[in-house]
């Protein structure tokens, strides 16, 4: 193989390297724009949300952008219960967003379109 055709692929494996590396550190960036413009510590919310529903244990949480708003989600669950209530509070207010529950069948249609979306 020539030099010209080596090259060529240094060049678009350092190509394909720094896009790669960029897109994830611009995720991270995301994140921390995200933290930087609450005002309601993930503590604040956890306790604001384990107040809208007793006895529930948070399952997952994270800060994004939903309802045109700057959120906290919480995933939380009920001991002897398969449904998932999503509890949503605004970051820089603290007032609740939303309220949700949803059935196991509900998680199992979110979790294939979710699967359906991260194939695309």
């Amino acid at each position: 193989m020539n030099k010209y055709y080596q090259n060529k692929g240094l060049v678009a494996a350092l190509l394909l390297a720094g896009l790669t590396t960029s897109s994830l550190f611009a995720a991270g960036e995301t994140d921390a724009q995200l933290l930087a413009q609450a005002k309601i510590s993930k503590t604040q919310a956890e306790q604001i949300a384990m107040a809208k529903v007793p006895g529930a244990k948070i399952q997952s949480a994270e800060i994004e952008n939903e309802h045109n708003a700057l959120v906290w989600s919480f995933d939380m669950v009920k001991t002897g219960s398969k449904n998932v209530t999503e509890v949503l509070v605004n970051a820089k207010t603290g007032k609740i967003v939303e309220v949700t529950t949803e059935t196991p069948n509900d998680q199992a249609k979110e979790h294939a379109a979710d699967k359906a979306d991260g194939q695309k």
